[in-house]
């Protein structure tokens, strides 16, 4: 079985760099940086809107929020994932269930869902 390595990140030179040009700078969040990186990728997806987050979990909330997801409304998620995924539904009042992945792609296993 193929392992599926958690929290591996690769780092540049040029990144640290720009970071450490960041934080000399007078903005550490919303700053013109952040603006031309959401352009650049807004181009980069050939999207109209593109809103970056300090985190998945932030992203995955925001998500949920925009899909209009209330109480009692189910979503499914893997078990086999960061607990984010099911946590931004929990605070938007839904429930949770989980689907298994298939163990060939590592995604949701849609023999399963279709069950559900």
């Amino acid at each position: 079985m193929k392992k599926i390595n958690y929290s591996r990140q690769s780092i540049l030179k040029d990144d640290l760099i720009s970071v450490r040009k960041n934080l000399n700078s007078d903005f550490i969040t919303r700053g013109p940086t952040n603006k031309k990186f959401e352009k650049k990728l807004s181009k980069f997806v050939d999207s109209k809107y593109c809103l970056t987050t300090n985190s998945a979990t932030s992203g995955l909330y925001i998500a949920c929020k925009a899909l209009g997801l209330k109480e009692n409304d189910i979503v499914w998620t893997s078990p086999n994932s960061f607990v984010a995924s099911a946590n931004c539904a929990i605070m938007c009042g839904a429930k949770i269930d989980f689907v298994d992945i298939n163990l060939n792609s590592y995604n949701l296993d849609i023999k399963i869902l279709e069950k559900k």
